[in-house]
């Protein structure tokens, strides 16, 4: 029993030495020989901005005479003090340097610090609901960075058609806060504002209002050439003096977004990248396309499918949404389909197979040969329609059970549903499934421009001769043509003569019957000027929505809505 208590005694003795406390050895590394910090004084104490008074410290453990350079020219400070204050009178990144004169040698250290520049900010007080045109009042509030509290002039402008709380026209004022104002135009209304802070001008400082109509109407949705995404108010009815304007989404349109779907509100542009005439991607690499989901309103932007960094050709060009499905045809293979559910994929030919190709279908050698270069298309009354424009151009139409399950080397039987325009070169079209009217274009030099087709039975008509299109060709309402660009250069042009960029796509306006395009002019004397255009089924012509606006694809919301 004694020795068994000795072993209990000896194992406590040994758990003891086990819990007894180690404390690491902490090893001092060695400080820098200079060293500094340094803190805003004051108001803005998170900002570096210009005018602010800066506090460095002296931290260094080498003892001696500190020299501070500022690295802004101003002149060298000398102390002893472990302190100094110093402020910068411009913006920018500046380097710091310390050197401390210890008597025997001098050590120095640098530093950067970045300074930013004093800009007023606009912001809206909060207000219920849509700004609507002529309606709601807004008022402003500004925040302006002044460190040293220096005397600052305000100056402010209004975009055109602006009031004050009296309903009186009000272009500019200088008072620091201009109270409530109203809009009586529709769209993004820029307001601008200058300060100048004793005798220095800021940046000017800018916000868009949002300014809808009084009416709930549907939206346009138009890509601008080296601009952004636009949106406008399809208001058939405001009054003489208001002028519907369009919405800025502040979203890049991209390289060349030829086509642009709405569903469910969301918009699709289909950019094709700069890379969309023929090009020896002998390595597939060039490609730089990619479909992105954007929010109506523009607060949100996604990407669909990239085919950034692969061949050129199989960017997207042109689709068409069915269902939950997004189709959309490459520059001259076929067309594919994509869930409209798919975000942040990348395009592979496995992942992503064709839902037809030229030779899966029996036009291929029997209408259209290897290499034909697709536009537009999509359904009219359930059949598929698909633009051709070389090696074999018309609008050609099959069925799904036309679609072959294997490619061919040569068709035999052309889909029933046979071709239109045959011989021709149509880019874009639309249907008007309430009145059966059928709207195409054409970029055939001489023939070129916008044609409507009171029926369907119409455009059967016209078969493959140009005599035949004379009675449906529209001209615009001054009378001039709207021939569009098919010649020159690409540089010049953004196309070759096979492959224009041309009127890229028709938008119909289901409430209105009128059809919309982006028309590129060649701006001789005999054709209308570049922009957005209308046709007006009432007027029979095409009306000027839009001067001088260039535009490649454009969708509309059919939703009506004040706003988006």
């Amino acid at each position: 029993m004694k020795r068994l208590q000795y072993v209990i005694l000896a194992i406590a003795a040994m758990a003891a030495v086990g819990c007894k406390e180690h404390k690491p050895s902490v090893e001092l590394l060695p400080k820098d020989a200079v060293s500094f910090t340094y803190v805003i004084n004051g108001d803005y104490a998170l900002d570096y901005y210009v005018d602010s008074d800066i506090t460095f410290e002296n931290t260094s453990p080498t003892q001696g005479t500190a020299t501070w350079n500022f690295g802004d020219n101003t002149p060298e400070v000398v102390t002893t003090e472990k302190t100094v204050v110093h402020s910068y009178t411009a913006a920018g990144t500046f380097f710091v340097t310390l050197t401390i004169d210890n008597g025997t040698e001098k050590v120095q250290k640098k530093q950067p610090i970045m300074i930013a520049d004093l800009k007023p900010i606009i912001s809206l007080n909060e207000y219920e609901g849509v700004c609507e045109v002529n309606t709601t009042a807004v008022s402003f509030q500004i925040e302006l960075p002044n460190p040293k509290n220096r005397v600052a002039n305000y100056h402010w402008f209004f975009p055109e058609g602006t009031v004050d709380a009296n309903g009186v026209l009000m272009e500019e004022s200088t008072e620091k806060l201009p109270g409530e104002v109203k809009f009586t135009n529709v769209g993004s209304q820029t307001v601008r504002l200058q300060v100048d802070l004793e005798g220095r001008m800021l940046e000017e400082a800018f916000i868009n209002v949002q300014v809808g109509y009084n009416k709930e109407v549907p939206t346009l949705y138009y890509a601008v050439k080296d601009g952004n995404i636009m949106a406008l108010k399809l208001a058939s009815d405001a009054p003489a003096d208001m002028k519907i304007k369009p919405f800025d989404l502040g979203l890049s349109s991209g390289a060349h977004p030829f086509n642009l779907l709405f569903q469910d509100s969301l918009l699709y542009v289909l950019d094709c990248g700069s890379q969309f005439y023929y090009v020896d991607d002998t390595d597939g690499k060039l490609g730089d396309g990619k479909i992105s989901v954007i929010a109506k309103d523009g607060s949100r932007l996604e990407t669909m499918i990239s085919n950034v960094g692969q061949a050129a050709f199989d960017d997207p060009f042109y689709g068409y949404i069915d269902g939950s499905t997004l189709y959309y045809a490459n520059r001259n293979t076929g067309i594919i389909p994509v869930p409209i559910t798919t975000r942040n994929a990348m395009y592979s030919a496995s992942e992503y197979p064709y839902f037809v190709q030229h030779n899966t279908l029996e036009y291929y050698n029997n209408g259209w040969g290897y290499g034909c270069i697709g536009g537009c298309f999509g359904k009219v009354n359930g059949v598929w329609h698909w633009c051709k424009i070389y090696n074999g151009t018309g609008l050609f139409r099959f069925l799904d059970s036309d679609i072959l399950p294997a490619a061919t080397a040569q068709g035999k039987n052309a889909p029933a549903s046979g071709i239109a325009l045959n011989s021709l070169h149509p880019k874009s079209f639309a249907y008007n499934k309430q009145t059966g009217e059928f709207y195409f274009t054409l970029w055939d030099e001489g023939y070129g421009g916008f044609y409507a087709c009171p029926t369907y039975e119409d455009l059967e008509s016209i078969g493959s001769k140009k005599a035949n299109l004379a009675p449906y060709k529209i001209l615009h309402e001054s009378g001039l043509g709207l021939e569009p660009i098919i010649t020159g250069r690409p540089a010049k042009y953004e196309g070759t003569t096979s492959e224009p960029v041309a009127i890229c796509q028709l938008a119909l306006d289901e409430a209105t019957g009128c059809v919309y395009f982006g028309y590129r002019s060649p701006g001789d004397a005999t054709n209308a000027k570049s922009g957005l255009m209308r046709y007006n089924p009432d007027t029979k012509k095409v009306e000027t929505v839009i001067e001088g606006v260039e535009i490649y694809g454009l969708a509309i919301n059919q939703t009506p809505s004040k706003l988006f």
